[in-house]
């Protein structure tokens, strides 16, 4: 994270004795990125970390994914996925998409998550709807409509729903952050940057349970594990760094506007590894007299370009079939661009009511088995008005 934040209690100097009430010491836990060479926060536990008592390997149960071929312009309605009484938002994740640097899926979650943490890269989550607490050894957060979650590597968490809580959930090999170009070399948000420090929410208080014999699955590089540690790993007094869970929601990132239409790169809201995530949110629109403000045509030839319709009407895919909870897949080696009509109907407009997330990947997506079970087969042909030849 770009900023430096304290959450109870810490002692004057790091690495010091810090003694609890009875005269025993809190273990410190550096919890660091790049081998000690970039973000850290240090954590204080009232057990050791460490103390693990049993370890498991677990089945990973995704599935395989399928290359996108042959090579289409896709949609997909994760309003058509179907989720039982019991699911949680670790487990019965149901993956849409992936590749060797991110995965992406979808839960309607509403039940409690098992203890988890991702060893293998960030995790981000955007809530297309309900809400939910999310606690952490940092400390609790809640997350509602329109919130970014960005879960470091590592970091222990659960999730436990508010009736139901819909998120589209990514999980990079790597880490996720703002995009370098808002920061300054100390990392404070620039004045150009679409959001800064007063936007981002992170844990305000020590998240505190008691327990023994603890289960934490943990997502690592060979596959999952199930740890069983001696106590519970919600036992941090305090912790201070630059490194923790913070939440931002889409509402306040500020559009980037112009006279004629602007590119994706100016809706950028996080860059993770070999993919970038952008916002696209009700704006006005170009304000050139003869401006046309829905996309061009454009062959984006390094990337795949995901977009997630989540409120309002996205008026360069009018007449497509897509509608909010939909997600639509424009490949590289594709060339895309608004629907028939659209460009000559925006014409004059002067705002937008769309709110949309968009994924760009710089690798090929290949397809999970939640997109399979969702795809509207007809999508491809919408721009000619006909089916195969």
């Amino acid at each position: 994270m770009p900023y430096y934040r304290q959450v109870g209690e810490v002692p004057h100097k790091r690495h010091t004795a810090f003694r609890k009430p009875d005269g025993g010491l809190f273990a410190e836990e550096l919890m660091g990125v790049e081998g000690f060479s970039a973000d850290s926060a240090l954590l204080y536990h009232r057990g050791l970390p460490t103390a693990i008592v049993d370890a498991v390997a677990i089945a990973d149960e995704r599935g395989a994914l399928t290359p996108n071929h042959p090579l289409k312009p896709r949609h997909f309605k994760t309003q058509d996925l179907k989720f039982a009484e019991g699911t949680d938002a670790v487990t019965d994740r149901r993956r849409l998409f992936g590749n060797a640097d991110v995965t992406i899926g979808f839960v309607t979650a509403n039940a409690p998550s098992p203890l988890y943490r991702n060893a293998a890269g960030d995790e981000l989550f955007y809530v297309q709807g309900g809400s939910a607490t999310v606690e952490t050894i940092y400390g609790a957060l809640e997350v509602g409509d329109g919130d970014y979650l960005v879960i470091p590597t590592s970091c222990t968490y659960r999730v436990i729903p508010h009736g139901e809580v819909k998120l589209l959930t990514l999980e990079a090999r790597g880490h996720i952050g703002p995009p370098k170009r808002y920061l300054s070399a100390k990392g404070q948000f620039l004045e150009h940057s679409p959001y800064c420090e007063r936007d981002i929410r992170g844990p305000s208080e020590p998240m505190l349970a008691d327990g023994t014999d603890v289960e934490v699955l943990v997502r690592h590089r060979a596959g999952l594990t199930r740890y069983t540690y001696a106590t519970h790993p919600f036992d941090v007094v305090g912790w201070d760094g630059c490194l923790y869970p913070w939440a931002f929601n889409i509402d306040d990132f500020e559009p980037i506007t112009g006279r004629v239409h602007q590119p994706p790169p100016v809706h950028q809201t996080f860059e993770g590894p070999n993919f970038v995530v952008c916002s696209f949110c009700p704006r006005k629109v170009d304000y050139h007299k003869d401006s046309i403000p829905v996309p061009y045509n454009h062959a984006n030839v390094d990337s795949d370009e995901l977009m997630f319709y989540v409120r309002g009407n996205y008026e360069a895919r009018k007449g497509s079939g897509i509608g909010i909870g939909s997600l639509s897949l424009h490949p590289s080696g594709f060339t895309h661009g608004p629907q028939p009509g659209a460009a000559e109907a925006s014409i004059g407009a002067e705002f937008f009511d769309e709110t949309a997330v968009m994924v760009d990947t710089f690798a090929p997506l290949d397809l999970g088995e939640a997109a399979e079970t969702s795809e509207d087969p007809g999508y491809a042909w919408t721009w000619s008005g006909r089916g195969p030849a």
